[in-house]
């Protein structure tokens, strides 16, 4: 027998899969499953974290500038809100896909709807995020649910540039995204419309007191 027929044939790489498979850790879930895992315990307040177009995905951590913004914006909300509508503090909010946590959610009353429910976008006037290291992360990916759920307005507050981001005007389809967007600068006053109604306004020194 020659040698050329003992000769052992070069390994090769398989062929690469046409379409790429995400990690066997990774798993889609449904809406309702998210809420059975919360209502069973599975997930509880200490796990920090929301489902994002059907991934769980973890919150970012708060720090003083966050969590010292968002208690002095609830004060002035409530001191303008009208008695049909109610605020809610980083509390759940049911979409097609999701359940995301925003830091502020205006929705219309009475607050005992929500014993036995999650708000849903019909029921939102405006969602509100504080964000310095999260901004571009709310800006791009909150923004899209945002607007792909038809939420009329939402706010960015952002206490890097400290500038107030209102998005308004959302539309759907295959590229969701807010048709207008307007920053409200430092001496500038953000009005607050609810049901296309303007009910007040808040200087945006007062939306953003610190800068991150």
């Amino acid at each position: 027998m020659s040698t050329a027929a003992l000769a052992v044939p070069p390994k090769t790489k398989p062929a690469a899969p046409l379409v790429p498979m995400p990690p066997r850790e990774l798993y889609c879930f449904t809406v309702a499953k998210y809420l059975e895992l919360v209502a069973s315990g599975v997930l509880g307040p200490d796990d920090r974290v929301e489902l994002l177009e059907g991934w769980i995905v973890r919150k970012m951590s708060r720090n003083p500038p966050h969590d010292g913004t968002l208690n002095l914006i609830i004060p002035l909300l409530l001191s303008l809100l009208p008695l049909e509508f109610v605020l809610r503090n980083q509390s759940a909010l049911v979409l097609a896909r999701s359940v995301p946590e925003p830091d502020l959610a205006i929705v219309r009353g009475p607050g005992t709807l929500y014993l036995k429910r999650h708000p849903r976008p019909a029921d939102v006037g405006l969602l509100i995020e504080v964000a310095d290291s999260s901004r571009l992360q709310d800006r791009r990916e909150k923004g899209k649910l945002y607007a792909e759920a038809r939420i009329p307005e939402f706010w960015l507050i952002n206490l890097v540039e400290t500038r107030v981001e209102v998005y308004t005007q959302p539309k759907g389809g295959k590229a969701p995204a807010y048709k207008q967007h307007r920053d409200y600068e430092a001496g500038q006053e953000v009005p607050l419309v609810l049901g296309g109604k303007e009910i007040g306004r808040l200087a945006v020194s007062a939306l953003c007191p610190v800068k991150a």
